[in-house]
């Protein structure tokens, strides 16, 4: 039933709006942006902004603010529809039940966009007031190239960079200038938070940064080195692309206009090494844990949730499915991803304190289950390339060193040829690719009737696994296979017998 009487969310109307929804129940004007974030989607605003905005509603302390930056022209409408809502949003949390709980968020303080004001950006986090740059940058922003196992310095941003300090496109450029004016000021650094989804992220941004400062400035780069800390951690929530029929729900059901709200699952998690270059929020009175070593607990979640959706996204967009509840619902596709997490990956996992892995995965399958939670696999499938790069290839590599199995996960690379030459389910229907590489991948991956080992060439996602015979033979036995049938459920299904 349509209400007629929707309240705009913004500050003024915070007292009034329908009720249920809870609101910010601290001084919003007192809020000082401890916080700047980097990346501000979906994501962000229902794991670290949630996290900190449940901190300081129940702590009072209110020096965690968060400013957001985006560093793409791309960023300029979540940008524009947050500063009318004075950077207040609805986070929208579906149960599997059907329970939706709505929530007001109230700690993002501003939002600056790179592109219009690169030296505000700078100077805001350079700030002394800035405890902590956090990042969402996706796996990709982190400009890492496998083959050379270093910094990519001949990607094109980089290069304008470099000669351009003053007006850098990519995040190491804002690091840099912002660390050094820390540094000459006598200062304390700030702590670079990572929260993308990288085995040893903080180690990852550590080693990017380090390489590119080294490039111009041994000085600085040495302090980064002695001063900054990166800790790692481990971040989870579900949290799909935001949709026009969540906004109506909000308008509709509940009586709050929001123009750009976050939906995701009621499950959360964030695991965090304990180490910052200065004060932090207690997280871990909302939830969040701080442990010595976060590696177990991340190399877990990547190789088996991460991977997992990656798993369920390829195959599932060939077989004409939509969603990951959809796909993980079909027996088949059901029985194939628990194999891969079987027989695959939890061979190869570390012990992990305090989980036991088979209950783990029992509540993945929950989690992907969820019918309320419709993550598109057009999402899931968002740049392939960096996924396939950090979340597929670490287990299989792995394997093929100690001997373990591949079938489920070469099917799946198999697959991804196949999906980057067609285009197309099997159906025809043209599938929507949204990946840096697409125009690469496609055109690698049309190379493959005439040689099947066309698309593995690729060493910025794939590294030398073609020189690899048990993988090569087994890659080559479903590349026939597919392109000469077109039927990816009977090569599932093959698979799935073979392991009895």
């Amino acid at each position: 039933m349509t209400n007629q009487n929707t309240i705009l969310l913004n500050q003024a109307n915070l007292a009034v709006l329908p009720e249920g929804v809870t609101v910010p129940n601290y001084d919003r004007s007192a809020v000082t942006a401890g916080i700047v974030h980097i990346g501000v989607g979906g994501f962000h605003r229902s794991h670290e902004a949630f996290y900190t905005d449940d901190y300081m509603q129940q702590s009072g302390d209110l020096s965690w603010g968060i400013c957001g930056v985006g560093l793409r022209e791309g960023d300029r409408k979540m940008q524009s529809i947050l500063k009318e809502q004075d950077f207040l949003y609805t986070l929208t949390v579906k149960h599997p039940n059907g329970q939706v709980e709505n929530r007001v968020i109230g700690c993002l303080t501003d939002f600056l966009l790179s592109c219009d004001d690169p030296q505000k950006v700078i100077d805001k986090m350079a700030s002394e007031e800035t405890k902590i740059v956090s990042l969402t940058i996706t796996e990709g922003g982190y400009n890492f190239n496998p083959v050379t196992d270093g910094f990519d310095f001949e990607h094109p941003d980089v290069v304008h960079d470099l000669a351009h300090p003053e007006s850098p496109r990519l995040v190491f450029g804002y690091l840099a200038a912002s660390l050094k004016i820390r540094k000459d000021a006598g200062k304390k650094p700030f702590t670079v938070q990572s929260c993308d989804n990288i085995q040893h992220n903080g180690n990852m941004t550590r080693k990017m940064l380090l390489a590119y400062v080294g490039k111009f400035d041994q000085d600085l780069a040495q302090w980064i080195a002695n001063e900054v800390q990166f800790p790692n951690a481990m971040v989870d929530r579900i949290t799909p692309a935001t949709t026009p029929a969540d906004m109506a729900y909000l308008a509709d059901e509940v009586g709050l206009q929001d123009n750009w709200p976050v939906v995701c699952e009621p499950f959360i998690q964030w695991i965090i090494e304990d180490k910052f270059s200065d004060t932090r929020p207690f997280w871990e009175q909302v939830g969040a844990q701080f442990v010595a070593d976060v590696t177990p607990y991340e190399k877990m979640k990547i190789r088996l949730l991460n991977a997992g959706h990656s798993v369920l996204g390829i195959l599932g967009s060939i077989d004409v499915q939509e969603t990951i509840d959809s796909a993980v619902q079909e027996p088949l596709f059901r029985r194939y991803l628990r194999l891969f997490m079987d027989s695959e990956v939890t061979p190869i996992l570390d012990p992990v304190p305090g989980i036991e892995l088979s209950e783990y995965k029992d509540v993945l399958f929950e989690r992907f289950s969820n019918p309320n939670i419709k993550d598109s696999l057009s999402r899931i499938c968002l740049e392939s390339s960096s996924k396939v790069a950090t979340f597929l290839m670490p287990t299989l590599l792995e394997n093929l060193a100690k001997q373990g199995k591949i079938e489920c996960v070469t099917l799946v690379i198999a697959a991804w040829c196949y999906y980057s030459d067609k285009r197309a389910n099997l159906r025809g229907e043209p599938l929507d690719i949204n990946d840096v590489m697409a125009d690469e991948l496609h055109k690698t991956a049309a190379l493959t009737a005439q040689n099947p080992l066309a698309f593995l060439q690729l060493e910025s996602v794939f590294g030398d696994v073609k020189s690899q015979p048990r993988f090569v033979t087994e890659y080559q036995k479903q590349i026939k296979t597919l392109y000469a049938h077109g039927d990816i459920k009977s090569q599932m299904q093959e698979i799935v017998n073979q392991a009895g």
